[in-house]
């Protein structure tokens, strides 16, 4: 078991479609029926707004136990009773089987406008709805068959990693352990101190100049060496050096599927991300930063001399389970391809059927879009975004460069929580229907039929579109040429 492992362990289970919450809300309901009474009635025995209940009748929000104690006590029931698994009538497993449906993934995905479920909407209706919903599933997964494997692991771990608020106690304590060993006293992290962890960890580093092209880094465990590519800027080799680490620290073994790879990717970034943003010293500063209403993550950036990405990245470690807030980061390429991304604030994300991020295309009114049309790329860009799923939510971007292009790194929260962070001034503010493809994707209607007969457009398509998934141990790196490279160099 690694480390995200045992701490996902203990984690509170997060149901990915709301299905308890659908179920509870509906033995509510048909309890509160049965009694006799009205949805006013039994708001006003627990002390809430018709409001509140209605939303958790309907299973868009879970009562916390109080409250469920005191419905309990209302109802004439128990706990348990509410918290039954089965649905309370066959009706009732129907209208649920439903509502999931038109919750999940590849619904949201075709752009279609959710039924209201009532009582006068018959059961053949709902069973032809969700025969059609699940012959249009059957018909994506069919399609999805190459990369099916990577997008579900890739699914599921962004799930626990939201189940966790993204934080995970034992990799801090590892962070923390490595900083002592070498006397971290403050400030940015040093190369010097790297140099020096590698060492205590029993690994003298070299800079080389042909490192397998399939790597970033090589360690030979026989002889204690860790290899690096002699191209690394001084400040960049930190990042690199922990995150080759990570798999010493973290006890990692050959993983033994797509999942367990990526596992091991995540473990390693937040190592490496805990270490040169130490867990005491950032939250101090965000903590600071949130009294004042100034949390930036350019002061976080500069704090402690990393990037920006990682800046990002790490406030969203630290953001819920330290500082109280939810939050949603992302990483965009200039084309309008999410690259990374994560959400506990209940933004609506592209994704595909099974409902993975990456890889899909990024609404062209989002903050991570209009960020590559500013003149000025030496600030950040703040703006606001009224959803079409719901809600208002407000990031700050900003563009970086890499050898693929240009990306945007965003960081955002609910109008609710813009309070904390500079930038909430901002005249800035935009509207997404997405995924409604009239929002972003559609050409008007005089365009469209100036052009659609005449243009013929060749696809720039990428090598990846039909490539099987990388083979091999580690999926993508090629063990010959990394074993020939240890070989040269013993």
């Amino acid at each position: 078991m690694t480390l995200l492992d045992s701490e996902l362990a203990g984690a509170a289970p997060q149901p990915e479609e709301a299905g308890d919450a659908l179920t509870l809300g509906r033995r509510i309901r048909e309890r509160r029926t049965a009694l006799g009474l009205t949805l006013e009635q039994l708001a006003a025995a627990v002390d809430r707004a018709p409001s509140q209940l209605s939303a958790i009748e309907n299973g868009r929000r879970e009562p916390r136990l109080p409250l469920l104690r005191a419905l309990a006590a209302a109802l004439d029931s128990t706990v348990d009773e509410l918290l039954v698994d089965e649905p309370p009538s066959e009706r009732a497993a129907l209208e649920i089987a439903v509502e999931r449906a038109q919750r999940g993934a590849v619904f949201r995905s075709l752009g279609i406008q959710p039924i209201r479920v009532s009582k006068a909407t018959g059961d053949e209706t709902l069973r032809a709805i969700l025969g059609l919903h699940q012959e249009v599933e059957r018909l994506h997964r069919e399609r999805a068959a190459t990369p099916e494997e990577a997008r579900r692991a890739n699914t599921q771990l962004r799930r626990e990693m939201r189940v966790a608020g993204n934080y995970f106690a034992e990799l801090e304590q590892a962070a923390r352990e490595l900083l002592d060993s070498v006397g971290y006293a403050g400030g940015p992290v040093s190369q010097r101190a790297i140099s020096s962890i590698a060492e205590k960890l029993g690994f003298s580093l070299h800079y080389v100049s042909d490192i397998p092209h399939s790597t970033r880094s090589v360690i030979d465990r026989r002889n204690g060496r860790l290899y690096l590519g002699n191209n690394l800027p001084s400040r960049d080799a930190r990042a690199p050096i922990l995150r080759a680490l990570a798999s010493v620290v973290c006890g990692h073994e050959e993983p033994r599927s797509y999942g367990d790879f990526l596992r091991q990717r995540v473990e390693a970034n937040y190592l490496a991300g805990a270490v040169l943003l130490p867990e005491h010293a950032t939250v101090e500063l965000l903590s600071e930063a949130k009294q004042q209403r100034q949390i930036s993550m350019e002061d976080l950036r500069d704090a402690f001399a990393v990037s920006y990405e990682m800046a990002a990245h790490r406030f969203t470690n630290l953001a819920t389970e330290r500082l109280g807030l939810q939050v949603h980061f992302m990483k965009a390429h200039e084309s309008g391809t999410l690259i990374k991304a994560y959400e506990n604030d209940g933004v609506c994300f592209p994704s595909d059927a099974l409902g993975n991020l990456e890889g899909a295309t990024v609404c062209r009114n989002w903050t991570a879009r209009t960020i590559f049309s500013q003149p000025d790329r030496f600030n950040p860009w703040y703006q606001y975004t009224d959803m079409a799923s719901g809600g208002t939510y407000w990031c700050t971007s900003r563009v970086e460069k890499a050898k693929e292009g240009l990306y945007s790194v965003s960081v955002g929260v609910r109008f609710e929580d813009v309070k904390w962070f500079r930038g909430r001034e901002t005249p800035h503010r935009s509207r997404s229907f997405c995924p409604d493809d009239r929002c972003c994707r559609r050409a008007s209607g005089e365009l469209t039929s100036k052009w659609e007969a005449a243009a013929w457009p060749e696809a720039a398509t990428p090598t990846s579109l039909l490539a099987a998934l990388p083979t091999g141990t580690f999926p993508g790196v090629d063990a010959n040429e990394v074993y020939a490279f240890l070989e040269a160099h013993e």
